[in-house]
């Protein structure tokens, strides 16, 4: 555990910085739940996926390949369904949300959490810098196409991050998405993540008042498969640094786990979350105009996708 998580006080939830999935959920019975998480193969998806699972929910896991979710899911119990979904394809995204609806099951929760991070060089996908297209894009591409299947109460929880505060001067670049006038990768990665929170608080909007609900969460700093294009510069510094602030992996997916299951979250709607608690985010991250503004926009984007 960090010098931070040991000295960090627990939140009105009960829970805090240094607090674990495991912990979050003990207690809870989740039979009958069925669970949708992104990136369910690797880090944070997949100790949110058999923490869960452990408890009872049904895992529908989603990952890049079949065969990646296929392997992810072969270790949990109840019967959990395998999907593969290419956030950054179109295509494999409606493939999924089209795979999804014909197993007919009500999702209890989705969890959008899997992304890519700190690209080096730009990258561009179908006009769109990739980040914002993988990240923003194509979880708008899923969960929206799959909002008719969120059970009663259903919960949508949309990993956003801390890093969303390092987005540019005035939150999107609207006049710029494909970073052609300019590009770096924490800034460009931030407003992902600004773009994550943003999708959160505009289908909050839109969910007020059926007893659905959607929040954002911050999971903290940690080193996972996320982290791999990092220099190594930047890896040193985690190095060094990591054993006083880092999470571990069990603690980065506490506070999407608490949200997307617990009592204590229940109707709790268009929210910023961190550390197991609800948190403040930049003005920008607020800014409902801003949210308004960005769910017209993704909607034009993903009505001119292949």
């Amino acid at each position: 555990m960090s010098l931070v998580a040991m000295l960090m006080p627990k939140g009105k939830s009960g829970f805090g910085y240094g607090s674990t999935a495991e912990e979050v959920v003990a207690g809870l019975d989740l039979t009958g739940k069925n669970i949708l998480i992104t990136g369910c193969n690797s880090g944070l998806g997949e100790e949110s996926a058999r923490v869960l699972a452990a408890r009872g929910a049904r895992i529908v896991g989603l990952a890049r390949t079949q065969d990646k979710a296929q392997t992810a899911v072969a270790r949990l119990p109840n019967d959990p369904i395998p999907v593969a979904c290419e956030l950054s394809e179109p295509a494999s995204v409606r493939a999924a949300v089209q795979a999804v609806r014909a197993t007919g099951v009500p999702l209890h929760a989705v969890i959008a959490n899997a992304g890519i991070m700190a690209l080096p060089q730009r990258e561009v996908q179908h006009g769109y810098e990739l980040q914002f297209f993988t990240n923003h894009v194509g979880h708008f591409l899923l969960v929206t196409g799959l909002l008719d299947q969120l059970a009663d109460r259903g919960r949508v929880v949309v990993l956003s991050s801390l890093a969303h505060t390092m987005a540019p001067r005035g939150g999107i670049r609207f006049d710029d998405l494909s970073a052609a006038q300019r590009y770096d990768r924490w800034t460009n990665y931030g407003q992902a993540k600004l773009a994550n929170l943003l999708f959160a608080r505009g289908l909050a909007a839109r969910l007020a008042g059926t007893g659905k609900t959607a929040n954002a969460v911050h999971p903290g700093v940690i080193q996972t498969n996320l982290s791999r294009h990092m220099s190594s510069i930047e890896n040193l510094g985690f190095a060094l640094g990591g054993p006083l602030f880092a999470k571990s992996v069990p603690q980065g997916a506490a506070t999407q786990c608490y949200v997307a299951v617990h009592p204590g979250a229940e109707g709790v709607n268009g929210e910023y979350w961190a550390d197991v608690n609800t948190k403040a985010s930049s003005a920008d991250g607020a800014d409902r105009a801003l949210a308004e503004r960005l769910w017209t926009e993704t909607e034009a984007i993903v009505a001119k996708l292949p």
